[in-house]
């Protein structure tokens, strides 16, 4: 038996002396898992840097598969990081009247230039754009001082649920399948993840049949539901929802006393007319009373989506409907471990919500950019999605929105026993060949939940319209092989 002096070392070192060694982490982030940058995008790494060509498609990431940057982003950022152009004898040769403008209202609010901290929750300048960003979208009024800029969304999805989660007790409600990042967080803080799953057969439909059904088994077990992830439009399924399905969850959270967590960045991006983007706080508003004054209502949205496809900006937000000030006073004491978001981030957002308008010189080419990404998307989502349900064993909703197929990939009993000796997930040995034989990266079905006896794998939509007719050529005679192999 170990003396109280050596067991306190052993909690102290491991064996080998190190303090970081894994058996020695916090357990919470030991068993934290990421799909989207997991297996499968460590094995395509390892095959880029051995000189195979890989078409990364496991990540929305639109200007890593060759999507252009908005012009007028990034004059206005160049202006704002370089503001000695502002002084060049020829600037208004380079950049149009209403860039340099733009730009020095955004120096004139940013203090010490991009290179100073803001505060915690962000510029105010900006916020108050956002706030008005808001207002003209749903009609509703807006605080900017209940929003937050973030170094993009998912920091201000875990600033939430940091706040929101207090012991393993807690749990948040989440679709099924998710994408990860919930999954990852609600683990990291120690919370629990409860599914409710999204209904393949009905164009991953919503029901509140099926969310009473999860929240009510997980009372049974004991847990705390505080919260409610939705997304809109879907990640990974692709689906837009319906006024009418975000009357119920509105209606499902006030009953059950539960905050409703809105991922709405893919807002820009739907690919059908039946159902454009609403956001759940104009339809709260137009609900009334009780919703419009009691519904505890976390709205999320990004520049990384959308035309910008500014991921590696990191602007984002998080604006907080009827959360009680005092924990608005909580959050802000945590943003302020950070000291600032990023302030490229900030002033991409800036631009984001109050684009050039109607006679401004940037106006027409700024439309014709994003009319034109958003044409193509919409030609690569029935693209991708034709091609997967032209395929034997393969079933694919269409992808309404979002950057995403979710296809179904119906894996023959010899290809799951090879799977099995290999020590793989079906889907994660499907995935896996596809990327050896085919150098496409995408991200198994099991990374986002799906149902017990399904397979599933999601890719982007994003590869560039030419790219992607390889990309559908590579899948099909890739899936054909594997087919006739395993069959």
């Amino acid at each position: 038996m170990p003396q109280p002096d050596e067991k306190k070392d052993e909690d102290l070192h491991a064996k080998d002396g190190k303090v970081l060694h894994p058996h020695l982490l916090n357990e919470n982030v030991v068993k934290t898992q990421y799909a989207v940058r997991g297996e499968l995008y460590l094995r395509a790494e390892q095959l880029r840097k051995e000189g195979k060509e890989i078409i990364f498609t496991n990540v929305g990431n639109p200007h890593a598969l060759g999507a252009k940057p908005l012009t007028f982003t990034r004059q206005v950022l160049a202006l704002c990081a370089a503001p000695f152009l502002l002084d060049h004898p020829k600037v208004e040769d380079m950049f149009p009247a209403d860039a340099i403008a733009r730009a020095k209202k955004v120096l004139a609010a940013f203090k010490g230039g991009v290179g100073a901290y803001t505060d915690s929750r962000g510029n105010p300048h900006v916020r108050e754009e956002v706030a008005r960003f808001i207002e003209k979208r749903d009609g509703v009024p807006s605080n900017p001082d209940h929003i937050f800029l973030t170094d993009g969304a998912s920091v201000a999805v875990r600033l939430c649920l940091n706040a929101m989660i207090r012991h393993d007790r807690d749990a948040v409600l989440v679709p099924i399948p998710q994408y990860p990042l919930y999954s990852a967080s609600i683990r990291l803080y120690g919370g629990t993840l409860v599914g409710y799953y999204l209904d393949e057969s009905r164009g991953w439909g919503l029901s509140t049949e099926e969310l009473r059904r999860s929240l009510q088994e997980a009372r049974e077990e004991g847990k705390l539901v505080r919260g409610l992830v939705f997304i809109n439009p879907g990640n990974p399924t692709g689906q837009c929802l319906s006024k009418e399905n975000l009357q119920e969850l509105i209606k499902f959270a006030y009953e059950e006393k539960i905050v409703l967590m809105a991922d709405e960045v893919y807002q820009e991006n739907v690919y059908q007319d039946e159902r454009p983007f609403v956001s759940a706080k104009k339809v709260m508003w137009e609900m009334g009373e009780p919703y419009r004054s009691h519904v505890e209502l976390l709205s999320f949205h990004t520049v990384s989506k959308g035309t910008a496809g500014e991921c590696g900006l990191r602007g984002g937000y998080v604006e907080m409907t009827n959360i009680h000030p005092g924990a608005i006073e909580e959050v802000y004491k945590c943003a302020s471990i950070n000291l600032s978001p990023n302030t490229i981030g900030q002033i991409a957002l800036s631009v984001l919500v109050n684009p050039p308008k109607p006679g401004d010189p940037s106006y027409d080419q700024y439309i014709k950019e994003k009319a034109s990404e958003l044409a193509s998307l919409r030609r690569r989502a029935h693209m991708v999605t034709d091609g997967f349900n032209a395929l034997d064993g393969v079933t694919c909703n269409f992808t309404e929105g979002a950057m995403y197929s979710f296809p179904q990939i119906k894996l023959p009993a010899k290809a799951l026993e090879a799977a099995k000796a290999a020590g793989k997930a079906g889907d994660v040995f499907y995935c896996l060949k596809l990327l050896e034989a085919t150098g496409i990266s995408t991200v198994p079905g099991s990374g986002f939940g799906q149902e017990d006896g399904t397979f599933h794998l999601r890719t982007t939509i994003l590869p560039r319209e030419e790219v992607m007719t390889h990309f559908v050529e590579k899948f099909d005679k890739f899936h054909k092989d594997f087919m006739k192999q395993y069959s």
